[in-house]
């Protein structure tokens, strides 16, 4: 069981002083291919650190190939991995307040439009499995992960996520989820 089954808030595992120090992203400059949830990128810096810190998190080729959000944290540990790929973009291009802009209609046009961002891994995924540097062969293991996060586990978290939005938290292990 993980720490969204019952019920936790993963903003309050970010330490004292946080947001303010280390997300400056912006909703208007989200990148599409983030993951609806309460962490997104806006325009960032792709120095190829993200990964370093939150591999199960973060990806690369956004607009400047800039960094994004593939999957929401789980656990206090995934929220302090996200801080840490956060701190290290020099553009402060990473946020935390995706809760008060998804809406559950919003989430749902995301999920429909999904096809979008798999094509768009499927693009990137030749020449980053083929390269010669070592950077784009692991970071062509997210984009398999995110692809295969997306065809099955990604359909639940959002079940979840549309729980979260309506209800104020996230649901206990009984709760009924919405339809996505």
């Amino acid at each position: 069981m993980n720490d969204q089954d019952v019920g936790w808030d993963p903003l309050m595992a970010l330490p004292d002083g946080e947001p303010e120090r280390s997300f400056g992203g912006r909703w208007e400059q989200r990148l599409w291919q983030n993951v609806p949830g309460p962490f997104y990128t806006g325009m960032s810096d792709n120095c190829w650190t993200g990964r370093l810190h939150a591999p199960r998190h973060v990806l690369y080729g956004g607009e400047y190939l800039g960094e994004y959000v593939y999957r929401q944290p789980t656990a206090p540990a995934d929220v302090l991995a996200l801080l840490t790929a956060a701190q290290e973009d020099p553009f402060a291009g990473y946020a935390c307040d995706g809760d008060g802009w998804w809406t559950p209609g919003a989430v749902r046009g995301w999920w429909q439009e999904r096809r979008r961002v798999t094509d768009y891994l499927a693009t990137l995924l030749p020449a980053w499995s083929s390269s010669t540097r070592p950077e784009e062969q692991e970071a062509a293991e997210g984009l398999r992960d995110y692809a295969a996060y997306i065809a099955g586990e990604l359909a639940g978290d959002l079940r979840r996520y549309l729980f979260r939005l309506e209800e104020g938290h996230y649901p206990g292990a009984s709760a009924r989820l919405p339809d996505i």
